[in-house]
């Protein structure tokens, strides 16, 4: 569910009550596998996109919002060729995530790095099974994997 316009960022599509409601049934569905709230305080709205009132409501939920960092194209792994100029292949993808940590001066440290599990059956260039490369480089470029709540509490 798009809680908020593409083109008009500030208008709402969602009313608060929608909003708590969509949350609420995620966290039921995540019930089913022994998640409870408390152990997912974390909140990525729905195609990471949102503007301030989705902002406040999901504090107002004791929920932390997150994103993923700009900069990569690591979450562009949804897209599939028919969406022509807006699809990425994984090498694509791959190549502007290693560009980006060997052209800036901080790298990819603190990078929130965001990969889909589940995909388009269109996108038959999965990029989640560069996986085990991308941890690789990563870790060859000296950096540490990191859980989000880690990474959140420093």
């Amino acid at each position: 569910m798009l809680y908020c316009d593409w083109n008009k960022r500030d208008s709402l599509l969602v009313t608060k009550n929608q909003f708590e409601q969509d949350l609420n049934a995620n966290y039921e569905e995540l019930s089913r596998f022994g998640i409870r709230k408390t152990d997912a305080p974390y909140f990525l709205p729905p195609y990471e996109w949102y503007n301030k009132t989705i902002a406040d409501w999901t504090q107002e939920t004791g929920l932390n919002l997150i994103n993923f960092t700009s900069g990569t194209r690591s979450n562009a792994d949804y897209t599939y060729p028919e969406l022509g100029k807006s699809y990425k292949t994984s090498d694509e993808i791959f190549k502007s995530i290693t560009d980006y940590n060997e052209s800036k001066p901080n790298g990819l440290n603190g990078f929130i790095l965001l990969l889909h599990i589940g995909t388009d059956p269109r996108r038959t260039d999965k990029f989640y099974m560069r996986l085990p490369k991308i941890i690789e480089y990563l870790k060859k470029n000296g950096y540490e994997l990191t859980k989000i709540d880690t990474l959140l509490n420093h």
